[in-house]
């Protein structure tokens, strides 16, 4: 089972506070050098990579000489937009000695909750991916409130990973996997190896979150369990295993190995799905309607003819052949008014009409569900 992360494309990485933080001495810069050049021999291999790091606040922490972290979400947003200084020079600085670029992008979850946003976030990161650039995530812990937090790293990294809809989601950590009793209290407890992602008797085996960081490990098996909605798996691992990335991807049996119920094509369908109401509907010629429903194709602005109701970019559309009978239902890439001056033309024209490049098809594939 663990044979299929061997061919995972799109990688997220998400590092914690207890590894990032050298036991509340600032940034352990010789381990995030390490990490950093693991990301850089995956790039290496071809594969896209996504970081999720925490550190921020631990970061602000060592500078201001605070020894234990605050309580106060104020106190907490000052430290992080201090210490996200420090964490990403000492990416940057890491990645450049191998030739690689790095891109800050923070986010909070009105970002990914906002379909328009969401889109945009997407867009975004799929463009630094396509450059050959690594993103490093992190919640924007100093305008977030208390209301939107993400409220770990664990969860935002789930979230990216649906995002970007990635194969694999890698969280290391101090801790080898999920064990069947607190290995703090039993040195004897057993480590699971393989589970299915989501499934609740595991939530009792897990532990509370550390003194640096916001998660724990039930906090990682409810990321795992949000990753497997669009089709992702999910290894909790030690961070500071040697080479523990490539091993992982190799299909070495380190760690836990949480898996999905269903393949990942499949499992963002069944989440599209269930997600969204239609907030209108486009008129489909019978090409399009064939092409749609029989060949697995996306929806192409020429095969559009007619757009019914008010809408905007990311939201949910039905999509109607000439008999009117419904065909699909699809997150559209275009806002009504846009999509009334683009339906019918090719889309080499759509940079001609509308004063931008958009993306070439009025819904992907990926985001389309026949009904």
């Amino acid at each position: 089972m663990r044979s299929d992360l061997k061919p995972a494309r799109r990688v997220v990485v998400k590092v914690g506070s207890s590894l990032l933080a050298n036991h509340g001495a600032g940034l352990d810069r010789v381990a995030l050098e390490g990490w950093v050049a693991q990301l850089a021999r995956l790039r290496a291999q071809g594969r896209d990579v996504v970081l999720v790091s925490s550190g921020a606040v631990a970061c602000g922490m060592q500078r201001l000489g605070v020894k234990k972290r605050p309580r106060a979400l104020h106190e907490l947003q000052a430290l992080a937009a201090l210490g996200q200084m420090g964490l990403i020079e000492a990416y940057e600085t890491a990645f450049s000695r191998h030739g690689q670029h790095a891109a800050q992008v923070l986010l909070t979850h009105d970002d990914l909750a906002d379909r328009k946003r969401y889109l945009n976030a997407r867009s975004a990161l799929r463009a630094l991916l396509s450059l050959g650039v690594v993103p490093i995530i992190n919640e924007n812990d100093t305008v977030a409130t208390e209301e939107i937090r993400f409220g770990d790293n664990d969860t935002l990294a789930a979230l990216v990973a649906n995002l970007i809809e990635a194969d694999v989601l890698i969280i290391l950590t101090d801790q080898s996997g999920l064990y069947e009793e607190d290995p703090r209290v039993n040195p004897a407890a057993r480590l699971v190896s393989v589970a299915p992602a989501g499934d609740p008797a595991y939530l009792a085996m897990a532990g509370n979150p550390g003194e640096l960081g916001r998660g724990g490990m039930r906090t990682k098996l409810t990321a795992a369990q949000k990753a497997a909605r669009s089709g992702a798996a999910t290894v909790i691992v030690a961070g500071r295993e040697p080479n523990v990335l490539s091993r992982v991807l190799e299909g070495e049996p380190i760690g836990t190995y949480l898996y999905p119920a269903t393949t990942r094509l499949a499992a963002r369908k069944r989440w599209l799905a269930a997600r969204l109401s239609v907030c209108g509907r486009l008129i489909v010629d019978e090409g399009a309607a064939r092409v749609v429903r029989d060949g697995g194709k996306s929806l192409l602005p020429v095969g559009v003819r007619g757009v019914e109701g008010v809408f905007a970019r990311g939201e949910m559309v039905a999509c109607v052949g000439p008999d009117g009978r419904e065909v699909a239902r699809g997150l559209v890439n275009y806002a009504a008014a846009e999509l009334r001056l683009i339906m019918g033309r090719p889309s080499e024209e759509i940079e001609q009409v509308l004063g931008y490049q958009g993306e070439p098809e009025v819904i992907h594939r990926d985001n389309l569900v026949i009904v």
